[in-house]
């Protein structure tokens, strides 16, 4: 017999990569490109939708005005020339129409068009005669004088200037020809005519679907401060007094069992269903003014209670157990240990919970639908805080609503703006969440 000798298997070297770990590393390639991927995309469409909305929204925020002196006519303001304000008063806006046509027939003195001098009024705002009136009840000793007012222009000059209306889109409109866009031009370069930051859209309140350049935010911007204080004041206590009882002094029984449940089920209830529970509580049993505040606080109040209960207890839980038996090893009373231990570690996580609760809520549009805070047209200042709750108002996501619905182009704008607001004011809760989460961190 002869001995045969087996071939030798060659030894693979730890350096070399195998088909199956080239192919695990290949797979893993992948996934991270479908990561990567995910992320430009959500990135992509994060930055059109913040692009969308500056571009649309920030000529919003400049307006066109119109600068013309004004002789305000004794014999027609203040025939008596005793200048009793209580006659002076009974001058209706119509009063000051013939005013303002004198002082624009000025104005455009030396300019060539072919506009009729009653119709030169169509340039300004509905709103220029009811602020030259206000003028004058608050100064009527310069009845008689030259003045210079600054006047709004016309929603449709103000788009003529934004480049939103044309000259083609004015040829079958009964309130303004292209003849009034060429007089804009000539009285531009005199330096009459110019657009500015209007301040006014922050500050001022909601107009008629006539006059949308005299609309404002201003009001519903305190409608939502007066709601988001309600909820503040009430949601907070409540919610984490209730946390603080189911995770740690209530039994575990069915009935606590039935409780969290309908808490989680509360937290993904659709918003309208908390404006129509709202609406038949506080409005139709408990009689409160419908479009007031406090009624569109309590109603998102109970909308926010679930989210803060929650997350309160989240962070609760959170908070490790020898925490608690220390305290109690010590000689503290179960209060004491949670009150002076637990909560205190506790406190980011129930912070940033309410805050982003309390934002959530202040973007809500459909509970206010129902409880008459979208049709309401705010026009004054409140008198003072009672009245800020109880006082009819609106709220930033409902006036916003409101002016996505309008016909007037001008209202869109003032939409888009509106949003810029209302992700400025959400921007900053979320800034200040994670200021008072960073604040009150404690590590053990």
């Amino acid at each position: 017999m002869t001995d045969t000798t087996m071939p030798e298997k060659k030894a693979k070297s730890l350096l070399e990569v195998d088909a199956r770990t080239k192919k695990r590393n290949a797979v893993e390639k992948r996934f991270k490109a479908y990561g990567i991927a995910a992320i430009a995309i959500g990135i992509f469409f994060l930055v059109a939708l913040l692009g969308a909305i500056i571009q649309n929204g920030i000529p919003a925020f400049t307006q066109t005005y119109v600068t013309v002196d004004v002789e305000l006519l004794e014999e027609k303001l203040d025939k008596s020339g005793e200048r009793d304000i209580e006659k002076i008063k009974k001058v209706s806006t119509f009063g000051y129409k013939p005013l303002i046509q004198n002082a624009l027939v000025a104005a455009t003195d030396g300019i060539e068009t072919e506009v009729a001098d009653k119709k030169l009024a169509q340039i300004l705002s509905d709103s220029a005669a009811a602020q030259i009136r206000d003028f004058v009840i608050r100064y009527p000793d310069r009845i008689g004088d030259t003045v210079e007012f600054t006047l709004l222009a016309s929603s449709r000059v103000d788009g003529y200037l934004k480049g939103r209306v044309t000259r083609e889109d004015l040829a079958r409109d009964k309130n303004l020809s292209p003849l009034h866009l060429d007089l804009i031009d000539a009285m531009q370069e005199r330096g009459a005519v110019e657009r500015v930051i209007n301040l006014a859209f922050i500050t001022g309140a909601d107009a008629s679907e006539k006059r949308p350049e005299s609309a404002g935010m201003g009001l519903s911007m305190l409608g939502s401060f007066f709601m988001m204080l309600v909820v503040l004041i009430l949601a907070l206590p409540i919610g984490v007094a209730a946390s603080i009882y189911l995770e740690e002094f209530a039994p575990q029984n069915r009935f606590t069992d039935l409780i969290e449940v309908n808490i989680s089920n509360l937290a993904a209830v659709p918003s309208i269903v908390f404006g129509i529970l709202g609406l038949a509580v506080f409005i139709q049993f408990a009689h409160l003014p419908q479009s007031a505040p406090i009624v569109g606080g309590l109603t998102l109040t109970l909308m926010t209670l679930p989210t803060i209960v929650i997350s309160t207890r989240a962070s609760l839980k959170a908070v490790p157990p020898s925490i608690r038996d220390a305290a109690l090893g010590v000689g503290a009373s179960k209060m004491q240990s949670i009150f002076h231990h637990v909560l205190p570690l506790a406190m980011p996580g129930i912070l940033t919970g309410t805050i982003i609760g309390i934002a959530q809520a202040l973007g809500e549009t459909a509970p206010l639908l129902l409880i008459g805070m979208v049709g309401y047209i705010a026009s004054n200042y409140p008198d003072g805080i009672a009245s800020g709750f109880l006082d009819p108002n609106s709220a930033m996501p409902a006036q916003i609503y409101e002016w996505a619905k309008r016909a007037d182009p001008a209202y869109y704008e003032r939409a888009w703006g509106g949003i810029i607001i209302l992700l400025v004011f959400l921007l900053t809760m979320n800034i200040i969440a994670i200021i008072l989460r960073r604040r009150f961190e404690r590590r053990w």
